[in-house]
């Protein structure tokens, strides 16, 4: 969306306003206003249109324009992200790398968003196959962020509590917490745990500096449990479909703050985290793995373990919950 398309919704929003106005406010053309109108027409939005002039009707329920707006609308984040809509794509992740071949994101945007109804490649940590019906939330978040390599792993916590939190808004009676270190989990009233979302990262850059990153979320909104693999659940289970431009919107406004204050990202995530004070298995792809008791998460984003032969710092692997008895 543009920033004549932007300035139009904002100036319609609130009841009729006239072309020859909307052009005088916006030091443009009338033709240019007709043509936002009609572009913002053909991304779903009703813009009704009498002697009074334009007026705001309806907002799509996803899309790029519907995330876009909603930013704006609800979180005062106006330009902030660039979306980019697919009904259907093979990666978001693969796209996103693209886009940060191709200089994005533009002008004042400090984010670029991939954002799709479908994945038909996508892929988890490990390359695993990450199942992405229609209906889901599939997207990554394109950064050109100031940070070290080193801190990267912060925007995948920071991802993660975002999307806590923006569940929380949607669907409320929907119990939600994190499992280290990428997984966002669902709780039944039985304390059963069930995978709702998920979060990749990949970066490229120097050794003290990061040229990009992509940060990729797989929430599994609107989708039948049917259709995703064992141990996982969806927020139609959970309580009924929500809306995907809504719960978009929150979350890219809950990880925009969280990224912009580095030192409240560890708080956020031991706070809802499911796994601390919780015995484990870290799987690291050889050998048997690490078990102990998970006591901490420290800078930037490493699980400290706690067994019979000490405290170990993990930065990567597999983490399984057990019961106290190892099962």
């Amino acid at each position: 969306m543009n920033d004549t398309q932007h300035a139009v919704l904002d100036g319609i929003e609130d009841g009729p306003a006239s072309g020859p106005g909307i052009a005088a406010d916006l030091g443009v053309s009338r033709a240019a206003v007709w043509k936002a109108v009609e572009a913002l027409r053909a991304e779903g939005f009703s813009i009704e249109s009498d002697e009074e002039g334009y007026a705001l009707a309806g907002v799509p329920e996803y899309g790029a324009g519907a995330v876009e707006y909603r930013l704006a609308a609800d979180h005062g984040l106006g330009g902030a992200f660039d979306v980019e809509y697919h009904e259907s794509i093979p990666s978001t992740n693969a796209r996103a790398r693209e886009l940060a071949r191709e200089g994005a994101p533009r002008g004042d945007a400090s984010g670029a968003v991939v954002l799709a109804d479908e994945q038909t490649g996508g892929r988890g940590r490990l390359d695993r196959e990450w199942v992405s019906p229609s209906g889901g939330v599939w997207m990554s978040v394109l950064l050109r962020p100031d940070l070290p390599p080193a801190r990267a792993p912060l925007l995948t916590l920071a991802a993660a509590v975002a999307t806590a939190r923006a569940v929380g808004d949607v669907e409320p009676d929907c119990e939600v917490g994190l499992k280290w270190p990428n997984d966002v989990l669902a709780v039944d009233d039985a304390g059963e745990e069930r995978k709702l979302a998920g979060i990749l990262t990949e970066m490229e850059g120097e050794t003290d500096e990061v040229s990009w990153v992509v940060v990729g979320i797989g929430l599994n909104a609107n989708v039948d449990r049917g259709t995703l693999p064992k141990g996982a659940t969806s927020l139609r289970e959970r309580g009924g479909d929500v809306d995907r431009g809504r719960l978009v919107a929150t979350l890219l406004s809950a990880f925009d703050r969280l990224r912009s204050v580095p030192g409240e990202i560890l708080p956020a995530w031991r706070e809802r985290s499911l796994t601390l004070g919780r015995r484990v298995r870290i799987e690291t792809g050889g050998g048997e793995g690490i078990v102990g008791e998970a006591v901490s998460v420290e800078e930037p984003g490493a699980l400290l373990v706690e067994g019979g032969n000490g405290t170990v710092r993990m930065h990567a692997g597999d983490c399984e919950h057990l019961r106290s008895d190892g099962e």
